[in-house]
């Protein structure tokens, strides 16, 4: 399994529109972070699509490591900053620790 990378190791406050589908980046290599601009190509990820179901403000993720994409579960306080930028899975280190 590819991992993906950390595009940063917090969540990213964004004005969703309710109604409107949006594309969420899984890869993590997307420049337009939290959402994709294709640069998954090649890599086995694909966009996760989400149709915002209020307006307002959402805190989603960009560590791609929450169980509740796209939005934020905290599993960002889990990675060390020194990951930012690198492939990585928590899954994989938890594994490793056990």
């Amino acid at each position: 399994m590819n991992k993906p990378t950390v595009a940063n190791n917090q969540p990213i406050p964004v004005e969703l529109e309710a109604g409107k589908t949006y594309y969420f980046c899984t890869c993590g290599k997307s420049a337009s972070q939290p959402f994709c601009d294709g640069a998954h190509k090649g890599t086995g990820f694909t966009p996760k699509a989400f149709t915002a179901e209020a307006d307002g403000q959402a805190y989603l993720c960009q560590c791609k490591q929450t169980a509740n994409a796209p939005f934020c579960d905290g599993a960002h306080a889990k990675i060390p900053a020194d990951q930012v930028g690198k492939e990585f899975s928590l899954e994989s280190e938890e594994q490793a620790d056990s």
